[in-house]
Parts: C-alpha cells; structure tokens; sequence
C-alpha cells in the first residue's frame, strides 16, 4: 500500500519505539482523547492491547513511512468507532511533529478514503475531531467532507465530519 511519496504497513514489535514517541510528544497527542502524554508503560499496554490487534477485515492503524527514507513519520487507517450508540468507520491520521506541513496526513487520509471504499466497500466514512484542531478539519473537508454533528466520545466533545457515497460531497476531489 503506497502513494506517491508514502507507503503503509501494519506496525510490528520493532515499531515500538516510534509509536511510543507519538504518544510521548504534547503537541502531537494535543487534539487525541484528553490531550494527555502516555508514558513508555501506557502506551505499550495501547500498542499490545489495542493497535496489534486492531487489523480485522483490512482495518487498522498503518505505520505510515516515507518512501525516499524509509523512516517511520505517523499512522493512518480506517477504524472502528462507536459514535451515539452507532457503529461509524473513522478515517484517523497521526503525523510527528517533525513532519507537520508537508500534506502527509492529507496524502494519507485520501489514499484511505479511496482504500475504504474500493477494498472494504464502505459507503460513508467520518473523522471525530476537537473544535480546535484547524490542521485536521481542513484534512477533512479535503477529503468531501462536512461537518454533520456535534457530539462526545469517550467524554471529549467532537465536532463529526462525514462522507457518504450518496452525498453532494461524493463529488469533489477524491470522491
């Protein structure tokens, strides 16, 4: 799974150290549940318990790496939420700090907008995102989104941006 200047794999044991570094970084966790850094022991229990597991049905959080470096910049991918009592497929993207600017997380979310609809046959995607987080509302309305709801997960309120095959956004880039 690539685009031009990325490509995607699932994260192994030796991913480790990376994903501990995301979840290290303040700026990065900012706008991620309660905005609150995981020590090396809290984000290996997220990393055994949650993220390995995670891949179902093509599913999951992707170690997103740059192609001309190979070295590990994020992750992305479709997961599984439950929003208001209903089960909703998420678009997610984290990039390092380090790497903000460049359009990766956009590069990224599109490439899996495309993979949830052509290779899972999704028909309506969303991303829950904090009022503040500017970087990623803009990520979403480049993938066709709007803004359909507010709400709160896991006690963060979220503003619900939404895709459905069927809409007006269907139409726009990426669609």
């Amino acid at each position: 799974m690539e685009t031009e200047r990325l490509q995607f794999r699932p994260y192994t044991s030796e991913d480790f150290s990376f994903f501990s570094s995301l979840w290290a970084d303040p700026a990065v966790v900012r706008y991620i549940g309660k905005g609150v850094t995981r020590s090396p022991e809290e984000a290996r229990k997220s990393f055994r318990e949650w993220l390995l597991p995670g891949y179902r049905d093509g599913r999951g959080l992707y170690l997103i790496l740059h192609k001309e470096t190979e070295h590990p910049i994020g992750h992305a991918g479709v997961v599984q939420q439950a929003v208001d009592g209903k089960k909703e497929f998420e678009i997610g993207y984290w990039i390092a700090k380090e790497y903000w600017g460049n359009g990766y997380a956009t590069e990224a979310a599109v490439f899996f907008k495309q993979y949830a609809c052509q290779k899972l046959g999704l028909k309506r995607l969303i991303c829950l995102i904090q009022k503040q987080n500017e970087r990623s509302i803009s990520v979403a309305l480049k993938l066709g989104m709007a803004h359909e709801k507010n709400t709160t997960f896991n006690a963060i309120p979220v503003n619900v941006y939404a895709w459905t095959s069927d809409s007006l956004n269907s139409n726009l880039p990426f669609g």
